[in-house]
């Protein structure tokens, strides 16, 4: 009989919840576009720089090497980086290619610029299947 009523409670209360974490969920179109807006506000600042000779200091841009960020892969991160000896995150190899081919200075993992950046190669990947580790 005990073991009825708090199985009964914790349908109860369940029930009763639900709604409260459907509408967590839930957006108006206006967010979703002011969202969207905003992502790729970004998504251009991230074209902006990965074109920009003064992310280094020897005039390579980004856009040499990764034309529309092509060869980038950020579905494959993180994985295993030959150039770091490890297993790394996207923005780390970010910052080798600044570090390397622009003979730059690395970019804070919470720069606005590093940001734009992976917002920009994310978005030129969008629709590629998740693939972490993969080469």
């Amino acid at each position: 009989m005990l073991k009825q009523s708090i199985k009964q409670l914790v349908i109860t209360t369940c029930v009763a919840l639900l709604p409260l974490t459907l509408q967590a969920d839930e957006f108006t179109k206006q967010d979703l576009k002011l969202w969207q807006d905003e992502f790729m506000t970004v998504v251009g600042e991230g074209r902006k720089v990965f074109t920009d000779p003064k992310l280094g200091t020897n005039g390579v841009v980004c856009a040499q090497c990764h034309p529309n960020g092509a060869n980038t892969h950020p579905e494959t991160y993180p994985k295993f980086q030959k150039q770091l000896g490890r297993v790394a995150q996207m923005w780390e190899m970010v910052n080798w290619c600044i570090r390397n081919p622009l003979e730059g200075k690395d970019l804070a993992v919470d720069d606005p610029r590093m940001t734009a950046i992976l917002s920009y190669i994310a978005f030129e990947r969008r629709g590629v299947k998740m693939e972490p580790g993969k080469h």
